[in-house]
């Protein structure tokens, strides 16, 4: 049994539409990243690596890899659990998405599901929350998003 922590923050601003858990939120900003910003996955996606000990999404997906440009943050998730679940089961995943707005809530299932599909795993195994910080900080400023994940991994042998 093992336990990993995951946690990213991304500014709004850019172009790109804001992505969440793999779902498309309607809102007037995206994230600005290398990648497609989706900090619900990012942060999981180091929680997994911690878990294994296989280091941070960083240093396996840099942003200096122009390969890396505008990827699809669920590609990444699913080459992180290619190797991973060669090892490892999920035994749970806790997520705390950190914002002042937009309001997500409606969209929170949909994100577990998609999660669970890409990892293959039942969606009770899933724990997506969503908090503000009371309008303190950057978060509270409306300046971006923030994101905390854990997850428990245990040994399929």
């Amino acid at each position: 049994m093992r336990i990993g922590h995951g946690f990213d923050v991304h500014a709004f601003g850019g172009i790109n539409p804001l992505i969440l858990g793999g779902v498309k939120i309607k809102f007037k900003h995206g994230l600005i990243a290398h990648s497609d910003g989706d900090v619900v996955l990012h942060a999981l996606i180091d929680a997994l690596l911690g878990a294994a000990a296989m280091g941070d999404i960083g240093t396996v997906f840099p942003d200096n890899n122009i390969n890396f440009k505008g990827v699809n943050s669920f590609y990444l998730l699913s080459e992180v659990w290619k190797l991973i679940s060669l090892n490892y089961v999920i035994g749970n995943i806790d997520i705390t998405i950190i914002l002042q707005t937009p309001k997500i809530n409606p969209y929170l299932k949909q994100m577990c599901t998609n999660i669970s599909k890409n990892l293959d795993c039942k969606k009770n195994k899933i724990n997506i929350k969503v908090t503000t910080t009371e309008k303190l900080g950057f978060v509270g400023r409306e300046e971006g998003i923030a994101c905390e994940a854990v997850a428990l991994l245990l040994n399929k042998k």
